[in-house]
């Protein structure tokens, strides 16, 4: 193919006409005519091709894509222009402070009446372009967090396809295929052929990288693919080093493995990579296990099965046969003999427990009767009637007192209210203290009827245990004349026993016979 030079305006036709326009007559000449003339001094007096050693100062790229620069020493500074067709064919992006070799020629502008450098070619100084280009897109994915091991895929175990992106007449496939086959032979390979050097190389692999992701179901899975070339110059493995072949391997989502050059190469690829292998052949033997390695594995992992399966029989049959020897199940009925036994107990525990409850409760009952009885005809009832009443009394009086002193508060407020407010302000709180008056007395009235009521309701309380209503109904009460005590079943009365019968209006004395015992005159 054949390559076209650069172009370079010193070997324009309107250049060559210039070192060959005889000179001004002598009189008054133009503007134009006097660039024309610097221009024509330049080209007869410097060199077509200059290289230029200079450190980079202002730095512009407008949307043209033109690089404008200033390249500067400690005492001059030059004025540089590179068309966009020689800007696009840098590796390295220019930055102010870099120190550079331009290669170009000198030309006039003539609108502006400055000459320039037409700079065809930009180098740094001390460090080639290709070096400064991949540390430059290196810090910059860095800086993304392309790099980061967190974001990387895990690679499958066992794969079942694999894709390599490579140059199909190349030794690196060669060296992937043979170690393939050698270690695993089941292994499926997909070949994805591309040029991995030259102009036009970084698109071709990345838009393989995203051809088999698309294809990958189509093809029945993807498991990995692998990247890669075999050894070469910094030139020749610099398809590897461009960003859109990053992009694409970050953006992938079959699992990458780069492997470009030599184990000393380190690419682009292989940061941004989920695995980096050093050699493609590396490649190949990370992603393919040893079948011989898979069988031995098996049978390892065959052997461990068969003995947690014996231990887990072993340990089954220890723990049927520990419950078979439980007495539990050896004697059912036994076990069901003693729960019956013990159920008996607890009830005849129970029931002498509530025999003895029983008991406690009727002595309980009997104290109460008797203290009752000691309250006599009813005075002890008419004592607590009275005190409840002298109680109603005094809290009467009491609230009445309590009432009094807030009206008088509020009495005295309400002057000093009238005296300090005006007459509209004074009317307000005037209905403020007369609903607060209603207010304070209802609450007292509610508060008195409340306590009444209590009050009430403890009387009827008490007077409903007087034994005197029980004995109005009709009812009495026999005691034993000598201890006092309530007689309650007949087998308390003895023989001429002395008996008081209590009435509703009084009681009176007695003899009681053993009505155990017929009376001589008692029918037969």
């Amino acid at each position: 193919m054949t390559k076209h030079r650069p172009f370079d305006p010193s070997r324009s036709r309107a250049a060559r006409m210039a070192r060959k326009a005889p000179p001004p007559a002598e009189g008054t000449i133009t503007v134009r005519q006097v660039n024309e003339l610097v221009r024509s001094a330049i080209a007869r007096n410097v060199p077509d091709t200059l290289h230029v050693l200079g450190e980079i100062g202002d730095l512009s790229r407008p949307a043209s894509g033109h690089l404008y620069l200033t390249l500067k020493d400690r005492d001059s500074e030059l004025r540089c222009v590179m068309w966009r067709s020689s800007a696009a064919r840098l590796k390295f992006k220019p930055e102010v402070g870099m120190e550079v070799i331009a290669t170009g020629g000198i030309d006039v502008y003539a609108p502006r009446g400055s000459y320039q450098l037409i700079a065809r070619k930009l180098e740094p100084r001390g460090v080639g372009a290709l070096e400064i280009a991949f540390r430059q897109l290196k810090q910059r994915l860095e800086r993304e967090g392309l790099f980061d091991r967190d974001r990387r895929k895990p690679l499958p175990a066992v794969p079942q396809r694999v894709a390599l992106v490579t140059s199909p007449s190349g030794a690196a496939l060669r060296d992937i295929l043979q170690t393939l086959a050698r270690r695993f032979p089941a292994l499926d390979v997909l070949l994805f052929p591309v040029r991995v050097q030259g102009e036009g190389a970084a698109d071709e692999i990345a838009g393989a990288i995203r051809l088999l992701n698309a294809k990958a179901a189509a093809l029945g899975g993807i498991d990995v693919a692998i990247v890669g070339r075999g050894g070469g110059s910094l030139e020749d493995l610099w398809a590897f080093n461009e960003e859109v072949v990053a992009r694409a391997i970050v953006a992938s989502r079959v699992p990458i493995v780069s492997a470009v050059g030599h184990e000393v190469d380190v690419s682009i690829s292989d940061l941004v990579a989920d695995l980096r292998a050093p050699t493609p052949t590396a490649a190949a033997e990370l992603i393919a296990p040893r079948m011989a390695d898979l069988i031995d594995g098996l049978e390892q992992g065959s052997t461990r099965a068969s003995r947690a399966v014996r231990h887990a029989l072993e340990l089954a049959q220890a723990r049927l046969d520990t419950t078979r020897a439980y007495d539990g199940l050896a004697r059912p009925l036994a076990r069901l003999r003693e729960s019956s036994q013990r159920i008996d107990e607890n009830r005849q525990r129970l029931r002498h427990a509530f025999a003895g409850l029983v008991g406690e409760r009727r002595e309980r009952l009997h104290r109460a009767d008797l203290a009752i009885l000691r309250f006599g005809s009813g005075a002890g009832f008419a004592r607590v009637s009275e005190r409840l009443a002298s109680m109603v009394y005094h809290l009467d009086r009491m609230l009445g007192r309590i009432l009094r002193g807030y009206e008088r508060r509020l009495g005295d407020r309400a002057t000093k209210i009238a005296v300090a407010l005006p007459r509209s302000t004074l009317a307000r709180f005037d209905e403020r203290l007369r609903q607060s008056r209603e207010r304070l007395a209802g609450l007292m009235q509610s508060g008195l009827t409340l306590h009444r009521r209590m009050l009430e309701a403890r009387i009827d309380a008490v007077a409903a245990r007087d034994p005197r209503r029980v004995l109005q109904r009709g009812f009495s009460i026999t005691r034993d004349a000598k201890t006092r005590r309530v007689i309650r079943s007949v087998d308390q009365v003895r023989d001429r026993m002395r008996i008081i019968t209590q009435v509703s209006d009084g009681e009176f004395r007695g003899t009681a016979d053993d009505p155990r015992q017929p009376g001589l005159f008692d029918d037969a």
